[in-house]
């Protein structure tokens, strides 16, 4: 029994140093695989976080690039503008001076007539002087006999050279207004060959600056816009014209003539003729709705102010391109967006269906037309309840 218990003993003795031995092992293998999974969480933040700065910069980068973009878009908008505006008064100057050649030409048909009526009477009495006024005056000279008959007669070859004198003065006058009218038509015709060159090459470089503005859209829809940013970039485009509004509410200035829209109701003209592509409420992007109506209407065509006011606005404003407002008293003002060309400038005065712009793209937009608000103390209105 002595042995047994020794050897027990040995054995136990064998375990316990062997146990001992073995916790630090199984310690150390736990402790390893804890490190390592801390060092995978760490490099997956790591990851993570480089992922949204790298996202964060493309956002900056893809926003600074669609700003550079839009101030291009805006100087395009106002290239293509000038040239529009150009055009425009150059077809203006071709209708007057065509108006004004016509007028001169049928002129100076009337005087080219009146000038053979004038060449047949002197003729004719040229004719009649040298075949018997000559001979029979002579005779009345040499006869002594029959004064009173003498006399008679010198009275009347008197009046009759009188009436040649002033037959051919009226015609000496009809000669000179011919000269100056066949002048002023042969100016209003060089000028009007002027007018047509310049409008080819003002046509010419609208056409490049109209290029020039499609490479820029390209460039921008490239830069796509995630729901989320398209959303925030209409909220700021409103908010931009609602604070250019109440700049210009707080500069008006009451006219007393100008009494406002409230009892025009369903009497007004649209400022374009042209389809409704948008309506007055619609759903326009997230919980954005339409303010004003959006008119589809061909570029160039004129967009004419749908009741005498005075320009308050007329300039380009971002997300609304080249824009007009016009108060018309009372706290009533229209808004004429996406235009081509401005027509008229702030602090004009601008009466009932004139003509203010015309019918543009600008602002970004993919389609020509015309967008178009009534607002009343700022608040946007329908214009169906106004405009028929």
């Amino acid at each position: 029994m002595p042995k047994v218990t020794s050897s027990f003993q040995q054995l136990l003795s064998s375990l316990i140093l062997a146990s001992c031995l073995l916790v630090p092992v199984v310690s150390q293998a736990s402790n390893s695989d804890n490190e390592k999974a801390k060092q995978q969480n760490s490099a997956k933040l790591n990851d993570v976080q480089r992922a949204i700065a790298k996202q964060e910069s493309n956002i900056f980068k893809t926003n600074k690039a669609r700003s550079v973009l839009e101030k291009k878009l805006k100087n395009d908008d106002l290239a293509i503008a000038k040239i529009a505006k150009a055009i425009n008064d150059t077809e203006q100057l071709l209708k007057t001076t065509k108006k004004k050649i016509h007028s001169l030409s049928k002129e100076k048909q009337r005087l080219t007539s009146q000038k053979k009526t004038q060449e047949r009477l002197l003729a004719k009495q040229l004719r009649s002087a040298y075949t018997t006024g000559q001979h029979d005056y002579l005779k009345l000279l040499l006869n002594q006999e029959q004064s009173g008959k003498i006399q008679r007669t010198i009275t009347y070859y008197q009046y009759l050279n009188k009436a040649r004198i002033n037959e051919i003065e009226k015609f000496q006058a009809t000669i000179a207004q011919l000269m100056i009218v066949t002048t002023q038509h042969q100016s209003q015709v060089e000028q009007l060959q002027t007018l047509k060159q310049n409008q080819q090459k003002q046509r010419l470089a609208l056409s490049k600056n109209k290029q020039n503005r499609s490479k820029t859209l390209a460039s921008l829809s490239k830069k796509l816009l995630s729901s989320k940013q398209q959303l925030a970039k209409l909220k700021a485009d409103e908010a931009n014209l609602t604070a250019a509004l109440q700049k210009l509410a707080a500069l008006i200035r009451a006219e007393v003539d100008l009494t406002g829209l409230s009892k025009l109701k369903r009497k007004l003209t649209w400022p374009v003729k042209g389809r409704l592509l948008r309506s007055f409420g619609n759903k326009k992007q997230g919980y954005l709705k339409w303010k004003g109506v959006l008119l589809g209407a061909p570029i160039g065509r004129q967009v004419q102010t749908i009741h005498n006011g005075t320009v308050l606005f007329s300039d380009w404003l971002k997300g609304y391109g080249l824009l007009t407002v016009i108060d018309h008293g009372n706290g009533y003002m229209s808004l004429y967006a996406h235009n081509q060309a401005l027509l008229k400038s702030v602090g004009d005065r601008v009466e009932t269906g004139e003509p203010i712009a015309l019918v543009g793209q600008s602002g970004g937009q993919n389609q020509a037309g015309l967008y178009f608000e009534i607002r009343h103390k700022g608040k946007a209105v329908n214009p169906k309840l106004w405009c028929r």
